[in-house]
Protein backbone atom coordinates (compact mmCIF):
# COMPACT_ATOMS: atom_id res chain seq x y z
CA UNK A 1 0.00 0.00 0.00
CA UNK A 2 1.62 3.55 -0.78
CA UNK A 3 1.69 6.03 1.48
CA UNK A 4 0.33 9.57 0.06
CA UNK A 5 3.12 12.49 1.17
CA UNK A 6 0.62 15.36 -0.42
CA UNK A 7 -1.37 15.96 2.89
CA UNK A 8 2.57 16.11 4.98
CA UNK A 9 4.05 18.37 2.54
CA UNK A 10 1.10 21.02 2.71
CA UNK A 11 1.30 20.54 6.79
CA UNK A 12 5.18 21.04 6.12
CA UNK A 13 5.01 24.15 4.22
CA UNK A 14 2.35 25.74 6.27
CA UNK A 15 4.58 25.21 9.69
CA UNK A 16 7.39 25.84 8.08
CA UNK A 17 6.04 29.35 6.69
CA UNK A 18 5.44 30.23 10.67
CA UNK A 19 8.40 28.95 11.89
CA UNK A 20 10.01 31.24 9.22
CA UNK A 21 8.20 33.94 9.81
CA UNK A 22 8.59 33.66 13.55
CA UNK A 23 12.22 33.43 13.28
CA UNK A 24 12.81 36.44 11.01
CA UNK A 25 10.50 38.57 13.69
CA UNK A 26 12.66 37.58 16.32
CA UNK A 27 15.75 38.58 14.09
CA UNK A 28 14.82 41.38 13.11
CA UNK A 29 12.84 43.43 15.71
CA UNK A 30 14.83 44.81 18.35
CA UNK A 31 14.19 43.80 22.14
CA UNK A 32 12.47 46.59 24.24
CA UNK A 33 13.52 47.54 27.65
CA UNK A 34 11.14 49.06 30.59
CA UNK A 35 13.35 51.17 32.86
CA UNK A 36 13.60 50.34 36.63
CA UNK A 37 11.04 53.20 37.67
CA UNK A 38 8.32 51.72 34.88
CA UNK A 39 8.68 48.50 36.15
CA UNK A 40 8.08 49.46 39.41
CA UNK A 41 5.18 50.90 38.68
CA UNK A 42 3.85 47.90 37.39
CA UNK A 43 4.27 46.62 40.28
CA UNK A 44 2.67 48.73 42.48
CA UNK A 45 -0.45 48.90 40.54
CA UNK A 46 -3.38 46.62 42.42
CA UNK A 47 -4.67 43.81 41.73
CA UNK A 48 -8.04 44.18 39.54
CA UNK A 49 -9.81 46.73 37.42
CA UNK A 50 -8.98 50.64 38.19
CA UNK A 51 -10.27 53.68 36.61
CA UNK A 52 -10.38 57.04 37.48
CA UNK A 53 -11.85 60.35 36.03
CA UNK A 54 -9.69 63.50 35.87
CA UNK A 55 -9.91 66.93 34.01
CA UNK A 56 -9.90 66.19 30.55
CA UNK A 57 -8.32 62.60 31.16
CA UNK A 58 -9.24 59.18 32.09
CA UNK A 59 -6.67 56.93 33.22
CA UNK A 60 -7.20 53.12 34.39
CA UNK A 61 -4.98 50.18 35.24
CA UNK A 62 -5.69 46.48 35.16
CA UNK A 63 -3.50 43.93 36.60
CA UNK A 64 -4.37 39.77 36.91
CA UNK A 65 -2.17 37.19 38.79
CA UNK A 66 -2.49 33.64 38.27
CA UNK A 67 -0.75 31.40 39.65
CA UNK A 68 -1.27 27.77 37.49
CA UNK A 69 1.00 24.33 37.48
CA UNK A 70 1.49 22.11 34.12
CA UNK A 71 -0.10 19.06 34.97
CA UNK A 72 -0.53 17.26 38.11
CA UNK A 73 3.00 17.34 39.55
CA UNK A 74 4.57 19.62 36.99
CA UNK A 75 5.94 22.88 37.15
CA UNK A 76 4.36 25.94 39.10
CA UNK A 77 4.00 29.21 37.55
CA UNK A 78 2.89 32.94 38.64
CA UNK A 79 1.83 34.68 35.46
CA UNK A 80 1.31 38.44 36.17
CA UNK A 81 -0.10 40.78 33.90
CA UNK A 82 -0.41 44.87 33.92
CA UNK A 83 -1.47 46.84 31.85
CA UNK A 84 -1.70 51.10 32.57
CA UNK A 85 -3.37 53.51 29.82
CA UNK A 86 -4.43 57.34 30.03
CA UNK A 87 -6.60 58.64 27.41
CA UNK A 88 -6.74 62.45 26.76
CA UNK A 89 -8.61 64.22 24.47
CA UNK A 90 -8.49 67.85 24.27
CA UNK A 91 -10.47 70.27 21.94
CA UNK A 92 -8.73 71.62 19.62
CA UNK A 93 -10.33 75.19 18.06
Amino acid sequence: MALQLTPFAAMALRYGAVATAGFVAARFIPRGRFPKAVEAQMDAAPRGLRVRRAAGQICGSARVVRDTRLGRFGPKFRIDGTALARLKIRRLT
